[in-house]
């Protein structure tokens, strides 16, 4: 994998599977979907006066991990390579981060300042993120959704009959309230970690993110955790995981900026 060193390539390599359903649909065509409803989501937020501006320290923080780990995505998914990927924050008190089709990343401030998370736990979520459009979950999920409808619909959608901007506008809007499945939630795991590691941040990291997560959702998980496996189970396969972490991120280079919750 592009910019790794050995032991993290192989990991990532391992971890890099994307389902074959995926194919049912044309990538170029999520993407684009998911670029218009980021533009749409990002001048939303900036007419509400919520989009954080480029010198914000929560936004420098962002920018600054992302940087670390894009350079890292390319070995994964080729595609990463031709992706214009962007980071914003958003002035929500929502507990919610995502990365859509295409490398288009968001948080919500919320997520940073009542879970008060240091770097490597914004790593863990961003690596988790980053994932998952590596991995192409959205584009697998859309093309099972689409396919339930039958053979027709799908027929309509990939070729634009009907009008390809209602067609990609409508894409757009289903991408951001897809849910993943367990098995999703589990892969973006496994990889993110590997990310996060190789972008020199700490893989322990993922399980104190999800205790802090836990302790924030007494009683209903925020809409982050809605679809994810039980807190529990999931700090428990990633307890499983940091040994085979640990040279990862021992032979990665550390981060020479540190930042602090708001």
């Amino acid at each position: 994998a592009l910019g790794m060193p050995g032991t993290a390539a192989a990991q990532a390599d391992a971890e890099c599977q994307r389902s074959s359903f995926a194919k049912a649909v044309p990538a170029d065509q999520i993407e684009q979907a998911a670029g218009q409803q980021y533009r749409q989501m990002l001048q939303e937020a900036s007419g509400q006066r919520a989009l954080a501006p480029v010198d914000h320290p929560q936004m420098q923080r962002l920018r600054y991990i992302a940087q670390r780990m894009i350079p890292l995505t390319a070995g994964c998914n080729p595609r990463a390579q031709q992706w214009k990927w962007d980071v914003n924050l958003i002035g929500s008190q929502e507990i919610n981060a995502f990365c859509m089709p295409g490398g288009k990343i968001a948080f919500y401030f919320g997520i940073l300042a009542k879970l008060k998370l240091d770097d490597d736990e914004v790593a863990a979520i961003m690596g988790h993120e980053v994932a998952h459009a590596l991995l192409e979950h959205s584009r697998e999920n859309y093309a099972k959704t689409v396919a339930t409808r039958g053979a027709i619909e799908l027929g309509a959608a990939l070729f634009g009959l009907g009008g390809a901007g209602a067609t990609l506008a409508n894409m757009g809007g289903q991408l951001l309230t897809l849910k993943f499945s367990r098995g999703n939630e589990s892969e973006a795991d496994a990889l993110g970690l590997v990310l996060s590691a190789s972008a020199g941040y700490r893989p322990e990291a993922g399980v104190s993110l999800w205790q802090k997560m836990l302790a924030a959702s007494k009683g209903a998980p925020p809409q982050f955790l809605s679809t994810h496996p039980s807190g529990e189970s999931r700090i428990q396969d990633i307890q499983s995981r940091l040994p085979n972490l640990a040279p990862v991120y021992a032979g990665a280079a550390k981060p020479d900026r540190r930042f602090g919750p708001p």
